[in-house]
Parts: C-alpha cells; structure tokens; sequence
C-alpha cells in the first residue's frame, strides 16, 4: 500500500474568501428582499381589507347594523340573531399582527385603517397608514 501523498484541500484563507464573498453577496441582496417582503404585506393587507369590507357587508346584511367592534365578526354577536353559524371572518389583524383602527357611527359605513408595518399613526413609505380607500 502506498500513501497518497498529494491531497488536495482548500486552505483556511480560501474558505474566507469564500465566505466573504458570500457576506457580500447577502448584504447587497437581503435589503432588497426585507422591501419586498414589506411591499407584499401591504398589499396582503389592502386585500384582507376587502375581505373585511365584504365581511362587514354580509353582517350588515344579516343583522341590520355594522358591528360595535370586528370581534363580532369572528364571534357570536349575542345582539345579532342572525348570526351565523360561521364566523363572516377568521382574522381581523392586519399582516403585522397589528389590531386594525375601526370606527362607526351605527348608522353610516364603518372606517377601517392599518397602521402600517410601525403600528403607529402617520408615517411614510411601509409605515404609512393604509386605509379603507387604499384596500378598493
């Protein structure tokens, strides 16, 4: 038996090298992908305003008045006897996990806002707030 004396290997510097270039390679890429996953969720957000719009419009339908809170529409309304038996949606939290600002009057149509990927009012870019406007 002889040995093999000629083994080849990468050395410690070529494997840097090579993690280098990939570090550099992610930093120029994973802004870019963190800006779009923001810009897909305020569309997914303008969408799932529509389904609650639409929501909000069969429970209007059912019981003759918008709902005190988007609660009633995941739950049981006790004030609503045509409630039912499904919830008219599953989710009422925009895609950042934020509660959205719902407001009304009982007699007019409700107004529905996100706030936006910073969860505050106001802001610009993806922390601007999205409104029920935006979602049509």
């Amino acid at each position: 038996m002889s040995p093999i004396s000629n083994r080849k290997g990468m050395t410690l510097i070529e494997i840097m090298i090579v993690l280098a270039i990939i570090g550099g390679i992610a930093a120029l890429l994973l802004p870019r992908l963190t800006g779009q996953l923001d810009k897909a969720k305020v569309k997914e957000t303008r969408i799932h305003m529509g389904q609650i719009t639409n929501a909000l419009s069969m429970y209007y339908t059912d019981c003759g008045k918008y709902p005190t809170s988007l609660e009633n529409l995941t739950k049981q309304d006790p004030e609503c006897s045509n409630w039912g038996p499904e919830p008219y949606i599953k989710n009422v939290k925009d895609r950042w996990g934020h509660e959205y600002i719902y407001e009304t009057n009982g007699s007019s149509e409700p107004t529905l806002k996100s706030l936006g990927k910073d969860g505050r009012e106001g802001g610009s870019g993806y922390d601007a707030d999205i409104t029920l406007d935006d979602a049509q």
